[in-house]
């Protein structure tokens, strides 16, 4: 049987680690995961921890996922070249209620506890907070971190003293944990170590215990370098109202090659076998796009569920792999609409291609017409027909627009 920590080293999971050995990790204990609500949603940079935590439940760890109420109203610096907005108190108390139900998406099925740590900073007296916390502390190790000599040296934007105390708000997070519920492990994405090697800190100088800490790299695009799960429109949410499950599925569907064959053993629960026969099925026929397809399926099914994800695969065959339109139910249809133009039919379609915005005039509409290159429920048309029913137009290969009736 896989160890955990074969399991995440194969995964691509392992990044910085306190422990002396790896296999140290397949020891179970309690550990937390913490998310700071400065959004009501998760994205997928987010996930890619999410799934660690996955499978650490699975091998036996007892999990504790945060929602951080207090941290939230600071805001992380790291990685930040400025100060960060101050938010609204309900507004973060609002985005910590959403990150809990998106914890009961991903950890269906599974035990784990959620806390806020504004339960416990909320009655914090300041006096005492730095007099027993803030005086085991070093100011050296905190000036050292990169992000912080850039925001302070010559040209930066400064820091605030809120954020520069981030990393002592977080680490006290571990420490309190430890106290209160025998947590002994912080789990993270990579740009948490400094933060998180604060607690296990405080942990040793006031407790004199053994606490440890274990980062999984960012997933970065290989073709881009460019941190996964942004995109030019910004990132890429699990929140369907931020990022539509059709935009969701479309993502994983279009990754290049490279940076899919690594995202299906981070971000689904496929075991090796599978997996590696997927990625060797993909190599020897990569026109067909089965690693892609199944990825997009894995994780939209993950965060969507399968009724979803099974309307969003039916659309996306209608629009490019060659399904007929009648194929789709009401609700495709009604996902279909929040995606393309929608226009009303009764009309020429010279005349809803200039209403969709697919062309400019009802000259170049017409061209077109006879040139080929309309087509209405997916059979080309020679002739500037009149449309009475619900349709899908498509103009060359990309190019669509729904008709109602």
């Amino acid at each position: 049987m896989t160890t955990l920590s074969e399991e995440l080293a194969w995964r691509g999971f392992v990044n910085q680690s306190s422990f002396a050995n790896i296999e140290d990790i397949n020891e179970p204990r309690k550990f937390y995961w913490g998310v700071d609500p400065s959004a009501d949603s998760m994205t997928i940079g987010n996930l890619a921890a999410a799934m660690l935590v996955r499978h650490l439940i699975d091998h036996g760890h007892e999990a504790i996922l945060l929602a951080g109420g207090a941290t939230g109203m600071i805001g992380d610096p790291d990685g930040k070249k400025q100060e960060r907005d101050i938010k609204d108190e309900k507004v973060v108390a609002h985005n910590v209620e959403c990150l809990r139900r998106q914890f009961e998406t991903i950890f269906a099925g599974k035990t784990f506890e959620t806390v806020n740590n504004y339960d416990w900073f909320q009655g914090i007296n300041y006096i005492e907070f730095l007099h027993k916390i803030g005086k085991h502390v070093s100011m050296t190790q905190l000036l050292d971190r990169d992000f912080i000599k850039a925001r302070i040296g010559e040209g930066g934007s400064g820091i605030s003293y809120g954020e520069f105390s981030y990393s002592l708000i977080q680490g006290y997070d571990f420490l309190h944990l430890y106290r209160e519920k025998g947590v002994s492990l912080q789990v993270s994405g990579a740009d948490q170590w400094g933060n998180s090697i604060t607690g296990v800190s405080l942990i040793r100088k006031l407790e004199g215990g053994e606490a440890h800490v274990f980062t999984t790299p960012l997933v970065v695009n290989k073709q881009t370098g460019v941190k996964f799960g942004k995109s030019e429109d910004g990132a890429v949410w699990l929140d369907p109202a931020k990022t539509s499950p059709y935009k969701f599925y479309q993502f994983w569907l279009n990754t290049d090659d490279e940076t899919a064959e690594d995202l299906i053993k981070i971000y689904t629960l496929l075991p090796k076998s599978e997996v590696e026969a997927i990625i060797a099925d993909h190599r020897a026929n990569p026109g067909a796009r089965s690693l892609q397809k199944i990825l997009a399926r894995e994780v939209t099914e993950l965060i969507h569920g399968v009724d979803r994800r099974e309307s969003v695969e039916r659309v996306t065959k209608v629009l490019f792999g060659g399904e007929n339109f009648d194929s789709l139910n009401g609700g495709d249809i009604e996902q279909l609409s929040a995606e393309i133009p929608t226009v009303v039919g009764g009309k020429r379609v010279s005349e809803l291609l200039v209403d969709a915005d697919m062309t400019t005039s009802l000259g170049e509409a017409r061209r077109l017409i006879i040139g080929g290159a309309v087509s209405v429920n997916g059979e080309k048309i020679a002739e500037d027909i009149s449309i009475e029913r619900q349709c899908l137009l498509k103009k060359g290969k990309n190019s669509f627009a729904l008709v109602t009736n």
